[in-house]
C-alpha cells in the first residue's frame, strides 16, 4: 500500500487556485457533508474551536469518503511538537500551524514534522498515518505528501516572510486577517484600509517569495477579490456562520408565511 497523493500540497506547488472552507462545528457528520460539497480543501480547526485529538480523528475518517473529497487540513490550537505529532500520527495530510513569528518558530514548526535526523518528530510504530503498519515505505514518502501551512498573523510577521518562506518545508503562508489587523489596531475591523493594505502586502511578499499565499474570507466579495488579487488559497466561508444564516434566514422566511391564509 502506497501513502496517498496530496493533491492540496501538488495545487499549491502548481499555483492552482484552491477554494477551502473552515470546519468548527467539532462534528464528524458535518465534515463528511463538507468533505463532498466542492470545496478543495477544508480546514478542521483545534485553534478557536472545541475539538481535541479523538473528535478530530473521527473527522479525519469521515471525511475519506471518496478520491473526489476536499483534503483535510487539521490547525492546531499552537505551534507545538507534541500537538503537531498527535495530529500526524492520526493521519493530518496537511497541518496550518498557527502565530508563527520568525524564522526560528518556522524552523521548529517544520523540525516537529520531520523524522530524525531532520527534525523532532517521535517515531511510533503502527499508527492511522502509515494505516497500521501497511504503508511499508511510510517513513521515507511521508515527507513528501505531507503540507504544512504557517500563519503570519501580526506584522512583524509579515515582516519576516521573505525569511519564513525561505524555510525549507514550508509549503504556504496564510495570512490571518482578524489577528493582523488587531494587532496594528483595528480589533474586530479587518476590513480597515490599514489592515487591507497589511494584508496586501503580505500577499506581495509572498508572490516575491515564490511562496502560495492563503487567507480567510469574511464574506464572498472579499473571497473573490483575495482570488483576484492572487491569493492562491483562499477560505471562502466558515461552516457556523453557513448555519448560522441559512437557518435564521429560513425561519424568518417562514415566520412571514404565517398567517397568510
Amino acid at each position: 500500500m502506497k501513502l496517498p497523493a496530496n493533491t492540496f500540497k501538488r495545487a499549491l506547488k502548481e499555483r492552482r487556485q484552491q477554494i477551502g472552507l473552515w470546519c468548527s462545528l467539532c462534528s464528524n457528520t458535518a465534515a463528511e457533508i463538507l468533505a463532498t460539497a466542492g470545496f478543495d480543501w477544508i480546514v478542521i480547526d483545534t485553534e478557536h474551536a472545541p475539538n481535541e485529538v479523538p473528535m478530530v480523528l473521527q473527522q479525519l475518517q469521515a471525511m475519506q469518503v471518496d478520491a473526489n473529497t476536499a483534503s483535510p487540513v487539521v490547525r492546531p490550537a499552537w505551534n507545538d511538537t507534541v500537538m503537531i505529532k498527535r495530529f500526524l500520527d492520526i493521519g493530518a495530510p496537511n497541518l496550518l500551524l498557527p502565530f508563527v513569528q520568525n524564522v526560528e518558530e518556522a524552523k521548529k514548526a517544520i523540525a516537529a514534522t520531520r523524522y530524525p535526523p531532520k527534525g523532532v518528530r517521535g517515531v511510533a510504530g503502527n499508527t492511522r498515518a502509515n494505516r497500521y503498519g501497511l504503508i511499508t515505505d511510510y517513513y521515507a514518502t511521508v515527507e513528501n505528501e505531507l503540507g504544512v501551512i504557517l500563519q503570519a498573523e501580526t506584522r512583524d510577521a509579515v515582516n519576516k516572510i521573505p525569511e519564513m518562506a525561505a524555510v525549507d518545508g514550508v509549503d504556504g503562508i496564510f495570512i490571518g486577517p482578524a489577528d493582523l489587523s488587531a494587532s496594528i489596531g483595528h480589533l474586530g475591523n479587518a476590513a480597515h484600509p490599514e489592515a487591507q493594505a497589511e494584508i496586501m502586502r503580505a500577499l506581495e511578499l509572498c508572490k516575491a517569495a515564490n511562496m502560495p499565499a492563503g487567507i480567510l474570507a469574511v464574506n464572498e466579495d472579499d473571497a473573490r477579490r483575495y482570488l483576484d488579487a492572487g491569493f492562491t488559497f483562499v477560505a471562502v466561508g466558515v461552516d457556523q456562520s453557513l448555519l448560522t444564516k441559512a437557518t435564521r434566514d429560513l425561519a424568518k422566511r417562514f415566520r412571514g408565511h404565517i398567517g397568510r391564509s
